[in-house]
């Protein structure tokens, strides 16, 4: 769905407002569209600060429902991202968080083995550029992952400008 009326709003809540019941039926929208065939699934994951500040990782809450609907695994605890705080990126160009999110994800240590060979869904709940999920796929590929799918509950809409 494209990150506006009247789900913007939602998301709003399900992330920054401390709703994390929310994942329930915001998770159930997301399995409206046929998954491809996964190994597992992935959240995107926090800085700690960020973490620390929300209580919550809003992608694992997805990520962990949407496992369970599927009957797959889901996994919080291989990629990882170690960085204090990489830059917020809701206000970044596309540039500055590419820049930002260099090295900003690692696959934990001793997670290789579980990485190798399987197809993943990377998931997260908005997605602005993609530099996010692109360095976090990027970072999971290095690894030994077959393939990465990325689940996004919402979009941002690109400017009317961009071209």
């Amino acid at each position: 769905m494209d990150y506006g009326f009247p789900w913007d709003g939602l998301i709003t809540r399900f992330k920054y407002q401390g709703q994390p019941e929310l994942a329930g039926c915001l998770s159930r929208l997301m399995l409206r569209t046929p998954p491809p065939a996964l190994g597992g699934l992935v959240p995107v994951p926090l800085a700690p600060s960020r973490l620390a500040e929300r209580g919550y990782n809003q992608a694992w809450e997805l990520a962990r429902r949407l496992a369970r609907a599927l009957d797959r695994p889901a996994r919080a605890d291989v990629l990882l991202r170690p960085l204090a705080q990489t830059a917020a990126q809701a206000a970044s160009t596309r540039a500055e968080r590419q820049r930002n999110l260099r090295a900003a994800f690692m696959v934990a240590p001793g997670q290789t083995a579980w990485l190798q060979g399987r197809e993943l869904a990377l998931v997260d709940d908005v997605m602005t550029t993609g530099a996010t999920a692109a360095e976090a796929a990027r970072t999971l590929l290095r690894h030994g992952a077959a393939a990465v799918h990325l689940w996004v509950l919402a979009r941002t809409p690109a400017p009317a400008d961009a071209t």
